[in-house]
């Protein structure tokens, strides 16, 4: 059976793992001999046409390179007006950028492997939308991979532990990462993974701990004198790679300096850990919050958790480990790794879903199969008007943190005679007011002329893919009006993701 792999598509770093045949998951190493490659990517220009370099030499060219370098893309992720514009004149998406990223792990698995790769699963924040979780499988497709399954980064991680530990019970899953933070409830027994609840934040991680350090840097050299060093693209560069150092410095002592060089003149800044933490109270705080609401609508206590896991690199922040350790009352599991969890996880469920295409059943539980139970991580809505005709409201059809596959409905009326047609707005967010949540496709379909208050019905069906599908139904005539799956407005077309491929393929990426 050919093999299949996890990728750990990370904002900052990505890891590449798969499920050997001893049924021990193990990181792939890339071509530069590295468990980790950094998520940037450097587009060089050779006669006219663009060759991608990805990983930490690209990392490393961001200071003297700013405008040729792409960090940080996975924050973009379905937002389709986002672009890079290279120095060749060519224009790429967030799917594309992504793909490229995608191209180089694959090709450094199969140079670690052997073997060629198709397969693959790719993780995605538990607080991932609709659209950035199609985008993401989009950027799989574009990159080559035929992806098995997008998986939530906190489950993925629950499984390496799960399995590595065989241990059981109620596990708290911390996941704090280069730009996204999730904290996830689930159950672990029998080899069965029951997600309980899920809450996050896709703009919190380490890149805002840096943007705290960078902008206390920028103050200080100010203070000596110094030029305004945000104001300059190559000297922000500079600044966000001397941050991540400090702050890196700052996780095992108690305080460092930071040398900056600005045109030819030299400038000291000593930054103590305590004051590093001080500047991100705040960050440290909205995890916290999340991660209380997660207990509290789970109806659980910390008293009742039994495993606490930190997943991210940026757990290795003391200050993160004693927020967490102070409310669990007890020491987090040390046995999982911060960089690697998540992409072990994404090779156990690879090869589950490998097994499962091929007929065979892959039993990693003393006899048992691997069996994962996930959670919606955002409610599920349509957009519907009050009686005035006017003012629009966001009606809950599948409510956060219920159980996939999930199906509901919602009985609505007509607003006015003779309505010939409903126009479905599937939206994605907890809020009533339109104005807070995503619309994530629309479909008109065809309606009888009912007089006015006619009921009709709307269905959401949503997969284990998190994909969603819409039925509405006639109840005056008890008939089907249509079912269809959303055209979703943020996500490239069939047409687009072709084109996409193509480009990308065609591209050599070093």
């Amino acid at each position: 059976m050919a093999k299949s792999i996890g990728i750990d598509l990370g904002t900052t770093y990505c890891a590449v793992a798969v499920l050997r045949e001893t049924g021990q998951p193990e990181i792939l190493p890339n071509r530069d001999g590295e468990d980790i490659t950094p998520s940037v990517v450097l587009f060089q220009e050779f006669a006219g046409s663009d060759e991608p370099l990805v990983g930490t030499m690209a990392k490393h060219s961001a200071a003297s390179s700013p405008h040729d370098v792409v960090q940080f893309v996975k924050r973009h992720m379905g937002d389709p007006a986002w672009r890079f514009d290279s120095s060749s004149g060519a224009a790429y998406t967030a799917e594309e950028i992504s793909a490229v990223i995608l191209k180089r792990l694959k090709e450094d698995a199969e140079l670690a492997l052997g073997e060629p790769v198709n397969d693959a699963v790719i993780t995605v924040p538990a607080y991932f939308d609709d659209a950035r979780r199609t985008a993401t499988k989009h950027a799989g497709t574009i990159a080559g991979l035929n992806v098995l399954r997008v998986l939530n980064e906190p489950t993925a991680a629950a499984l390496s532990f799960g399995l590595d530990t065989s241990v059981e019970g109620t596990v708290l899953v911390y996941d704090l990462g280069g730009g996204t933070f999730d904290v996830t409830l689930m159950r672990l027994r029998n080899g069965e993974f029951d997600v309980l609840g899920t809450d996050g934040d896709r703009n919190l991680g380490g890149f805002d701990f840096d943007n705290r350090l960078m902008e206390y840097l920028a103050s200080q050299v100010k203070e000596q004198g110094g030029p305004d060093l945000l104001s300059d693209p190559f000297q922000v560069a500079s600044l966000r790679e001397k941050a991540e150092m400090a702050k890196r410095s700052l996780t095992t002592v108690a305080s460092t300096t930071v040398h900056i060089s600005v045109e030819g003149k030299p400038y000291r800044v000593r930054v103590e850990r305590s004051h590093f933490e001080k500047l991100t109270a705040d960050l440290l705080r909205r995890t916290e919050d999340l991660t209380e609401l997660v207990l509290e609508e789970g109806g659980y206590t910390w008293d009742k958790i039994d495993h606490v896991l930190l997943v991210g690199g940026s757990t290795r922040m003391p200050m993160v480990r004693a927020l967490v350790e102070g409310l669990a009352g007890k020491a987090a599991d040390r046995t999982v790794h911060p960089d690697e969890a998540v992409a072990l996880g994404a090779s156990i469920q690879a090869a589950v879903e490998n097994s499962s295409a091929s007929g065979v059943s892959l039993e990693l539980y003393d006899g048992a199969p691997l069996v994962v139970t996930d959670v919606t991580s955002q409610a599920l809505g349509v957009l519907t008007v009050e009686s005035d005709l006017v003012t629009e409201v966001n009606s809950i059809i599948i409510p956060r943190n219920s159980k996939i596959p999930a199906k509901s409905g919602s009985r609505f009326n007509t607003v006015v005679d003779n309505q010939t047609s409903v126009l479905v707005r599937v939206t994605q967010g907890d809020d009533t007011d339109p104005r807070f949540v995503v619309e994530v496709g629309e479909k008109e379909l065809s309606l009888p002329p009912y007089p006015k208050g006619a009921a009709i019905e709307v269905v959401y069906a949503y997969d284990i893919d998190q994909t969603i599908f819409v039925e509405v139904i006639d109840c005056t005539a008890g008939t089907s009006m249509g079912t269809f799956e959303i055209d979703r407005l943020a996500n490239l077309n069939e047409e687009q993701l072709k084109a996409a491929g193509e480009k990308i393929s065609a591209l050599s990426v070093l």
